[in-house]
């Protein structure tokens, strides 16, 4: 196991009926700005629960955070906070709200000429300061409610770029799996794709003798596997969605990546079919994953050969054969929630992933844990994902 440090500050309330109890969480004399997505918190319910809460406080709020949030948007919400002098934000809704939350808490204080630079210059820039903030979680998935990290895209460069801080963990976050009944069912299972991924980038790498980390990572996955789909035929069985909601909290908290090797690549050139096709982060990983794993297996082939082992139970076959059947179930379980895997599913063609193999080309990155994928690679991966 390799050394680590870890800090995790965020406070959970876990639980039906909690977000009554978020105003105990936020200084009295606060003026609160609430954000939020396209409204739907105002048709489920939840908005009049945390308005009710906020009784005592004054509150002015920002609305119509896209999913995928966008810089643009965000900025409106940064010059709002600005010019009403706002101590505290709350931020209700899923990944995308706290993302862009997580943004705007940074960029408000920010002494910088362009707030971009906090994305497009991570560590190179200072952050001093940040809003606090608390979130109210809507839509399990990125676990953002428990980290420091964000990922925000902007249309006028077609870029998504992530950044994470100290300073911008929530100071507390409420998750009541209740209000994820009304979620539709394309959202759960991205949801579940989503958190599966990120235990997959901090698992399958290469042995460190984690055995701790490793364990986590397994019971993680094998929940997702038995309870995703439950998510989506039970939709109002409190303890399916109690150990989904918590499950995708736990896959990014911070805890499953101590002393091991990360990857990360999959979440990478997913990010670039988000901002160029405007594809869901989620089915981005579906469709990247299964060619990433498929081109890495001989560097990644100890992991595999466990994670076949351990989650799918294959113990029967040549080594090479259990590796591409693990590969295989993966992307099996995938379709198996209804998300698809191909992007000729979503009618991207070879003609027009030229570009986000021109942009890895011109930054010169390297991907992965033994920083091993380049652009050559990436093209195959993609091309293989058609």
């Amino acid at each position: 196991m390799n050394n680590f440090d870890f800090y995790n500050p965020v406070k959970i309330l876990f639980g039906e009926g909690k977000i009554g109890e978020i105003g105990n969480e936020i200084p009295k004399d606060a003026l609160i700005m609430m954000t939020y997505g396209g409204g739907s918190i105002k048709r489920n319910g939840i908005y009049d629960q945390v308005i009710k809460s906020l009784s005592a406080f004054k509150i002015i709020e920002f609305g119509g955070i896209e999913p995928n949030p966008k810089y643009e948007t965000l900025m409106k919400a940064v010059e709002l906070g600005r010019t009403k002098k706002v101590d505290f934000i709350l931020a209700v809704g899923g990944g995308s709200v706290l993302d862009g939350t997580k943004f705007i808490s940074a960029a408000i204080p920010f002494a910088g000429n362009d707030p971009w630079d906090i994305l497009k210059k991570p560590g190179k820039i200072e952050i001093s300061n940040a809003i606090p903030y608390g979130t109210v979680l809507t839509l399990p998935a990125t676990g953002s409610e428990m980290n420091m990290y964000a990922v925000i895209s902007r249309d006028s460069t077609t870029e998504k770029l992530s950044f994470g801080h100290p300073l911008v963990f929530p100071k507390f976050s409420v998750l009541d799996p209740v209000v994820t009944y009304s979620l539709p069912d394309n959202q759960i299972a991205n949801g579940v794709v989503d958190a599966f991924v990120h235990v997959i980038e901090q698992y399958l790498t290469y042995p460190v003798k984690a055995y701790i980390q490793d364990r986590w990572a397994e019971g993680l996955l094998q929940t997702l596997i038995e309870m995703g789909p439950k998510a989506l035929t039970s939709p109002l069985n409190y303890d399916v969605r109690a150990n989904v909601m918590w499950s995708c909290t736990l896959a990014t908290n911070g805890i499953l990546s101590l002393g091991v090797p990360t990857d990360w690549a999959t979440h990478t050139i997913g990010h670039e079919l988000t901002a160029f096709f405007g594809l869901d982060h989620a089915v981005t990983l579906a469709i990247v994953l299964p060619s990433l794993l498929r081109d890495t297996k001989e560097e990644k082939r100890q992991k595999i050969l466990q994670f076949a082992e351990r989650i799918w139970n294959i113990k029967v076959g040549t080594e090479d054969r259990i590796v591409d059947e693990a590969i295989e179930k993966t992307e099996a379980f995938f379709q198996s929630l209804n998300v698809k895997t191909r992007l000729s599913d979503y009618g991207i063609t070879k003609e027009q992933i030229r570009p986000i193999i021109q942009r890895f080309e011109e930054r010169r990155w390297k991907l992965g844990e033994n920083k091993s994928i380049d652009s050559e690679r990436i093209q195959r991966i993609l091309l293989a994902s058609i």
